[in-house]
């Protein structure tokens, strides 16, 4: 019978794991004449009891696997763990506050088994629950994704990914430091099936991902994905060359017409600082790509297990 490995990032998930397992374990029940499934939690470091509750289905049930960071890596980084601990015929990557529905797996496994697709793919329809702004900058994410970048970001898309093994083992193969894995599922290609659900709210616990978080996460994507950046920073340089330049003739001429005048200097003040924040921002720009350049080049580990079963 064919294997699927569940994939279960956690941080700070002791309050909805019961729930999750509880929910898991009735739609593996329920396809047990299909599929024999594997659980793999990922403790990302958390500093409550996650890895207590983790230990205690593994020693009651022989299906659950765990591995547990030695500090917070993040998201990224227990996806990637999970992802190369699977040995599973198909990998399923799930949210422990069940806002990725386990009910969607018999449609998701149909989609990959029997209709021609390498992935089934989820996308919330809806955003009910979040603040406006989170959802606006969310669309407003993707759209500049789509534009900049060669991939095909589909708005609303989760992790939540029932793949086969090829696309694991191709994910598996791109291992990068800066990780964005929304950029690498559509980078790595691979015929997908997109399912759309309406936004289940937690069951239990609060979300990590504060809005700072998600801006800083939105700019890894792009830096990891999109050179188009740097191209920008060459031709606002480019603009403000010839902008410089009309300026430098409208000085000149002025002189010659009405004098040189003392009493421009707040003008000037304002434009000196105009061009070097306009040089800042394009100098932070470059900064960015050298230190995710930087990190590939030290070649750390992208995590470091302190103890898996």
């Amino acid at each position: 019978m064919e294997k699927c490995s569940v994939i279960v990032p956690c941080y700070n998930e002791e309050d909805a794991l019961p729930f999750f397992y509880e929910e898991m374990n009735k739609v593996a029940a329920s396809m047990q004449d299909k599929l024999e499934f594997e659980y793999i939690f990922v403790d990302d470091g958390s500093v409550d009891g996650t890895i207590n509750i983790i230990r205690s289905f593994a020693k009651e049930d022989e299906r659950v696997h765990y591995i547990s960071f030695s500090r917070n890596f993040g998201k990224e980084a227990a996806i990637y763990a999970g992802l190369k601990k699977a040995v599973g015929d198909y990998a399923v990557m799930m949210d422990a506050d069940l806002q990725d529905p386990p009910t969607l797996l018999p449609e998701m496994y149909e989609a990959v088994k029997n209709e021609g697709y390498d992935c089934a793919a989820t996308r919330r329809v809806t955003r009910k629950g979040e603040p406006w702004l989170r959802s606006i900058f969310a669309r407003l994410f993707y759209k500049i994704m789509n534009k900049m970048a060669d991939l095909n970001m589909v708005d609303g898309a989760r992790d939540f990914r029932f793949m086969k093994r090829n696309m694991v083992d191709a994910i598996c193969d791109m291992g990068e430091y800066n990780r964005f894995s929304k950029g690498i599922f559509g980078w790595v290609g691979f015929k997908t099936k997109w399912l759309k659900y309406e936004n289940v709210k937690r069951v239990a616990g609060k979300t990590k991902w504060s809005f700072w978080k998600l801006f800083r996460y939105s700019i890894e994507g792009i830096v990891a994905f999109s050179t188009a950046p740097l191209v920008w920073t060459s031709l606002i340089g480019l603009l403000f060359f010839f902008i410089a330049v009309a300026l430098l003739i409208f000085v000149f001429i002025r002189a010659l017409l009405y004098g040189d005048p003392v009493d421009g200097w707040p003008s000037t003040i304002c434009i000196i600082t105009f061009f070097a924040s306009v040089q800042l921002f394009c100098n932070g720009i470059i900064g960015i790509y050298i230190s995710k350049a930087y990190l590939e080049l030290k070649n750390r580990p992208i995590f470091i297990v302190r103890d898996e079963a």
